[in-house]
C-alpha cells in the first residue's frame, strides 16, 4: 500500500531531525508516530470506558464518602 504525504517546510525539517535523531527513515518516524498516537488514543478509550463503568458501580459508595 502506498499513500502520498504533502509537507511544508516545517514538518519536513522536523521529520528529517527526528529521522537523523532517531536513525530511522521518515517513513518509519510516520509510522511510528501514527501508531504512537493510535496507542494512545485508543488506551485513553478505554480508561474512559472503564472508569464510567467502575463510578457506575461504585456510584452510592462514592456518594457516601462525598458527604463525610
Amino acid at each position: 500500500m502506498s499513500l502520498t504525504l504533502r509537507t511544508d517546510n516545517e514538518l519536513d525539517e522536523a521529520l528529517a531531525a527526528l529521522s537523523e535523531a532517531e536513525g530511522a527513515s521518515k517513513q518509519e518516524v510516520i509510522r511510528r508516530a501514527v501508531l504512537d498516537r493510535f496507542e494512545r488514543t485508543v488506551h485513553a478509550e478505554r480508561v474512559a470506558e472503564s472508569s464510567a463503568r467502575l463510578a457506575e458501580r461504585w456510584s452510592d459508595v462514592l456518594d457516601r464518602l462525598g458527604n463525610v
